[in-house]
């Protein structure tokens, strides 16, 4: 209690600082007011928001209690920095997303959303994949990497709907993780975002991010799941999932985290891990908050309002 005070004055004047800093800039729209936050409290979240995590992470060990306020306060910044936080995969139903989601390992969602297109264009259901020629969906999908095992994978996973499912992606977990080629990550994708079902999606970044901040010292995606899905109600579990992914992929990168970018560094006990000159840390920025496109083709109308911009088709050649 007696470090939570400084960081929420903290927080508090950042906030302040990114809607008169979007003012300056004209903006018109709400959302697009709080699209650019890592952009203009940068200089302030690497000054005065710094002390206040690294005293709290030097100070006694942190509470049950206080460690629950400190991850939904967090969870509670990430949504008002990414309001139009969303899965960013293109997909139009349940088929789509299994499949992109499969499609994912090892490689990025722009790749996957780069050359879908192109698969569901042709092979538009469960069963059509099912009966494919391999060759000719290796070949559509060789450039996400690991082609090969992937079309394997789509194709078997098809197979699987068709045989046992009548066509029709299933809506529960013990079923969906029965898919070739899908495990809970996977699953938890599909439920959450095709379906509504609450779940924790612990990708790389999901993983990365929970530690820094502390919120489990668990390093099995199982574990994870389970500590941080214990820290929040069900009902804000894939939500959780998408303002973490999207801040560990625009803000918080692996290598080098834009730590004097980041409005929430008051929170975070990893503070200093990473570039915390406010001016060299805007250019570590990515997507929309570097001024870039994101990753889907066709992102939700929200994203496009918050000023982001959508990714290009693949080019042939």
């Amino acid at each position: 209690m007696t470090n939570e005070m400084p960081a929420k004055k903290a927080a508090d004047s950042g906030r302040a600082a990114v809607k008169k800093a979007a003012a300056g800039r004209g903006a018109a729209k709400a959302p697009a007011s709080k699209a650019p936050v890592s952009k203009a409290p940068a200089s302030e979240a690497s000054t005065s928001k710094a002390p206040a995590s690294k005293g709290a992470a030097a100070g006694k060990p942190e509470s049950r209690t206080a460690l629950v306020r400190r991850a939904r306060r967090i969870n509670r910044e990430l949504a008002e920095i990414y309001p139009y936080a969303h899965p960013e995969l293109d997909f139009d139903n349940p088929f789509q997303l299994v499949v992109a989601t499969v499609l994912s390992a090892q490689t990025t969602d722009l790749r996957v959303n780069q050359t879908t297109p192109a698969l569901f264009a042709k092979y538009p259901t469960p069963e059509d994949l099912a009966a494919a020629d391999p060759e000719e969906v290796e070949e559509i999908l060789r450039p996400t990497g690991f082609f090969r095992a992937k079309t394997k994978s789509v194709m078997g996973l098809s197979k699987a709907l068709v045989e046992e499912f009548d066509g029709e992606v299933p809506g529960r977990l013990e079923d969906l993780v029965k898919l070739p080629g899908v495990g809970r990550k996977t699953a938890f994708v599909v439920l959450g975002n095709a379906f509504g079902r609450p779940g924790i999606t612990v990708d790389t970044h999901f993983q990365r991010l929970v530690r820094r901040w502390r919120w489990t010292e668990a390093t099995e995606p199982d574990k994870i799941e389970a500590a941080v899905g214990s820290l929040f109600p069900k009902s804000d579990w894939t939500m959780l999932s998408h303002h973490v992914i999207f801040h560990g992929r625009r803000i918080c990168h692996a290598r080098k985290p834009a730590c004097g970018a980041c409005p929430i560094a008051p929170l975070c006990p990893a503070y200093g891990e990473g570039e915390t000159d406010p001016e060299k840390a805007k250019k570590l920025l990515k997507y929309e908050k570097g001024g870039f496109p994101g990753q889907r083709l066709n992102p939700p109308q929200s994203y496009l309002d918050a000023g982001g911009r959508p990714a290009p088709p693949l080019v042939a050649g």
